[in-house]
């Protein structure tokens, strides 16, 4: 084969892996579509919870109760169908890599798929209760908390977001030590640059409330501790053992 035909295949293999992609991805969207509604009341319950009674959620915009559950049906079925699009692009990559990187990039994605949903859980079921508590608890007397329903889809996308790519930290580590970008002495020795990243990072992405901000933070280090840990446990299986010299 020559080098066009096969730069060609190559791109007619990628046409039908994204091709795959978004239809699995329209597959998933029709089936929640009829749901968009629920979808949305379940994702709105954190905040409604920590409302007085009575309290409820407002539309600002003419369309918006059509398009916001429209938009949180898209954002559940890129979620649901993340693992079909990670084997996707695993199946058109793996063609080409080595056996031992094969061997290590399949349990990557799947770690990743699982961290990162991890982390979503993390944010919906520990982080936002703290964090709505503590919105709805400062605001001042006689003022009712009646938050925009697109504002809210916007600001928990964006902690979700932040959460999800956070667990991604021991993925990152075990990756940058497996192929060799840096050794794990290196990342001991920036322990102490990480845990203020965190909490930099948690100044960023979470509202102005201490906790909320200790949420980020000590997942994102206690991660990057169990990183090393796997780095450490990975280099010493996959490293030929030294027999003493008789």
């Amino acid at each position: 084969m020559t080098p066009t035909e096969n730069f060609i295949s190559h791109l007619i293999e990628l046409r039908s892996r994204l091709l795959r992609i978004v239809v699995g991805l329209l597959l998933v969207f029709l089936v929640l579509f009829p749901f968009a509604n629920e979808i949305y009341a379940l994702l709105a319950k954190p905040l409604i919870n920590q409302l007085p009674s009575g309290g409820q959620m407002i539309a600002t915009a003419v369309t918006t109760p059509f398009f916001v559950p429209m938009k949180v049906a898209m954002m559940t079925a890129f979620v649901i169908s993340l693992p079909h699009t990670l084997y996707q692009i695993w199946a058109f990559v793996a063609p080409g890599l080595y056996t031992q990187e094969k061997k290590i990039m399949l349990p990557v994605l799947v770690a990743s798929s699982f961290l990162f949903f991890a982390g979503m859980a993390f944010a919906y079921f520990l982080v936002f209760p703290v964090v709505f508590g503590f919105i709805v608890g400062i605001a001042p007397q006689d003022v009712a908390v009646m938050t925009d329903i697109g504002s809210y889809l916007d600001f928990v996308i964006t902690l979700f977001l932040a959460f999800g790519i956070a667990f991604e930290v021991p993925v990152a580590v075990v990756i940058a030590v497996r192929f060799g970008w840096v050794s794990i002495s290196a990342l001991q020795e920036a322990r102490s640059y990480v845990v203020v990243g965190a909490f930099v990072l948690g100044a960023i992405f979470t509202p102005p409330d201490i906790i909320s901000q200790f949420m980020l933070a000590i997942p994102m280090w206690l991660l990057y501790e169990l990183g090393i840990l796997v780095a450490k446990i990975i280099k010493q299986k996959t490293e030929p053992a030294i027999l003493p010299i008789e």
